[in-house]
């Protein structure tokens, strides 16, 4: 296995495969000192379109690479190499040519798609696994790759030339999104969906008989906590057997439930208002409160006025309503030969519209005003309660903020840099978003952090995201804090400090890397990771595995196919009629629950 890249998820992913598969991997990073070029993700489609054709371009050998060589030193016997970019020499002294599968995790995707296009040229045969951020442009990526190895395949007569080969686009931020998302929402489970099947993890306390209160398919993890005997903490536990759960009586757990739909309201499709039509803001987003107010009132004068003249005249209701709007726009003749009664009305029907000019006025500018600031940042609405705050709208904070939205939870967001890539997010989903620094006084309450759920901070800096936590807890300290933190000692010091000093409150701190690396490693070994559930600083595995050529599935019904501590077959894809006494066989695809170690036995 060979792994390319320049920050902690490289270092992670290297580890993995050596530590848990047992992989033999050369890890290839720049220089000590050598910082990553700035990213070019997330920009326009025709900035996109530009860096296709430059990197097919530079494919065939039309564009040349400027700059001095590159230069690669090897580190004492580590499987290290030291090289400031990715080029063909890189690769080749990196064993590319000879290696089962390639992992290029730069944060620069340009830097991914020249190296993985030379990678192909070098190693039809090769698995590729890329680290993007533009979905659409590895969408393309990956058909191009492929249809390149399907090509090479063509010019090679040997069996089996390019089975192995095949093409994976992942982004670190779409792998931890929902996990962090789910750990921001209290009640909200943490998904996994696939092929129709969708699986949610709870927290549960566990009943007097072992069992979790409600139904579900199976205890996952039992969740760290304070020894009944006095034997101190207890360790969370991940995958436990039967007899296990039934002992851990009044344990918290992780209980994995399978339903049919996805839990909750569906949320509005963004963007959508009057009469389900894009683009087009609702009723209430044109107008004010005050507003609306007003023109209630006037309705129900001229209701009133109507209602009035009939029962003075004594005509038909629909004539005293049209006689009633003819007055009230003075298009009525005088009423100088009528009763005192009708004379009287014309006059406040006049009058009520001499009110409705400007009504009329204020609602035509309101309405032309929302329409000139429908792009604009929205600002935190007066009375908003029970919202996430979401602290940076980088890779990370976007992707976190497109989940939250799908489950429809109301969030503010605070970001400091007004050219972030998050910001247009935002506007397309009308988001509310405070522009400031965090650390400043003033800009948690903007974002009404006194009435909001949870404080989820995910930017780029540890120490901002543990400042902005700390002055959150000291406005709130019930306050549910979730923090992106990158070193895991410095993390789980974090944790069990906050949850010391604030045992009632709910505190969770995450790793970015430490998320995805599993779904990078997975996809390397040619597993499909559909996602990842973290259980305290651990991460619990879902992959979809078939179950031809695994003599530990085959042969074994759905309910016993399971390595206490280490894997667990969940449910069987592609067929909603199964049921846990289901016999696995050839051609079956089961979803299976495993640790690190336990997907690494597995294959």
């Amino acid at each position: 296995m060979v792994v390319c890249g320049d920050d902690g998820l490289a270092h992670r992913l290297a580890a993995e495969l050596r530590g848990v598969y047992g992989e033999q991997v050369t890890l290839v990073v720049p220089p000590n000192g050598l910082t990553a070029r700035p990213p070019v993700v997330g920009r326009a489609r025709a900035a996109s379109a530009a860096l296709f054709d430059r990197v097919v371009s530079a494919a065939v050998g039309t564009v040349g690479r400027t700059g001095p060589p590159t230069t690669v030193q090897r580190v004492d016997g580590e499987g290290v190499l030291e090289a400031a970019e990715p080029t063909e020499t890189v690769l080749a002294e990196a064993g590319v040519a000879r290696a089962a599968a390639l992992a290029l995790v730069y944060d620069d995707d340009e830097t991914n798609i020249r190296a993985a296009l030379t990678a192909r040229r070098l190693n039809p045969r090769l698995r590729l696994v890329l680290r993007l951020y533009n979905r659409r442009l590895g969408q393309h990526i990956e058909e191009l790759l492929d249809q390149a190895a399907a090509l090479a395949a063509g010019d090679d007569d040997s069996p089996g030339a390019v089975v192995e080969a095949s093409t994976t686009v992942l982004s670190d931020a779409d792998t931890a999104a929902p996990a962090l998302a789910a750990t921001a929402v209290a009640g909200t489970s943490r998904v996994v969906q696939t092929e129709g099947l969708l699986l949610r993890a709870v927290e549960r306390p566990l009943t007097a008989d072992g069992s979790g209160t409600g139904t579900g398919l199976c205890t996952l993890a039992l969740l760290s906590g304070g020894d009944p005997d006095g034997g101190g903490e207890q360790q969370p536990r991940l995958l436990p057997d039967d007899e296990e759960v039934r002992q851990a009586a009044g344990r918290q757990a992780v209980v994995l439930e399978h339903v049919s739909a996805t839990p909750g309201t569906d949320p509005p499709a963004p963007g959508r208002g009057i009469s389900g039509i894009t683009g087009i803001p609702s009723l209430t987003s044109l107008f004010s409160r005050r507003l609306r107010w007003s023109l209630a009132g006037l309705v129900g004068c001229v209701v009133g006025l109507a209602v009035a003249l009939w029962l003075v005249t004594g005509i038909h209701p629909l004539r005293a309503c049209y006689i009633t709007l003819l007055d009230l726009f003075a298009i009525d003749d005088p009423a100088l030969k009528e009763p005192l009664g009708r004379q009287l009305l014309q006059l406040l029907s006049a009058l009520v519209g001499l009110l409705l000019l400007p009504v009329l006025l204020a609602a035509a500018l309101e309405a032309f005003g929302t329409f000139r600031t429908a792009s604009a940042l929205r600002k935190p609405p007066r009375g908003l309660s029970g919202h996430v705050v979401l602290l940076g709208l980088g890779k990370i904070g976007t992707r976190v903020l497109t989940r939250l939205r799908e489950l429809n939870i109301p969030v503010v967001c605070v970001e400091s840099d007004p050219e972030a890539r998050g910001l247009a997010t935002a506007r397309r989903l009308r988001v509310p978003v405070v522009l400031g620094d965090v650390t400043q006084e003033g800009v948690l309450e903007a974002a009404q952090i006194h009435r909001a759920q949870t404080l989820l901070a995910v930017t780029s800096a540890d120490t901002t995201n543990l400042e902005a936590v700390l002055y959150g807890r000291t406005l709130r300290p019930d306050l549910r804090v979730v923090l992106r933190l990158y070193d895991d000692d410095f993390a789980t010091a974090v944790y069990r400090t906050l949850r010391a000093a604030y045992p009632r409150a709910l505190t969770r701190s995450r790793s970015v890397t430490h998320l995805a690396a599993p779904a990078f490693a997975g996809a390397m070994l040619g597993r499909q990771v559909l996602g990842a559930v973290a259980v305290e600083r651990r991460v619990l595995l879902f992959a979809a595995v078939d179950v031809d050529g695994h003599p530990q599935l085959e042969g074994r019904t759905v309910r016993d196919a399971f390595h206490t501590g280490a894997w667990r077959a969940l449910a069987l894809l592609g067929r909603s009629d199964t049921t846990s006494d289901h016999v696995l066989s050839k051609g079956d695809r089961v979803v299976v629950a495993a640790t690190r170690r336990g997907l690494a036995e597995l294959r």
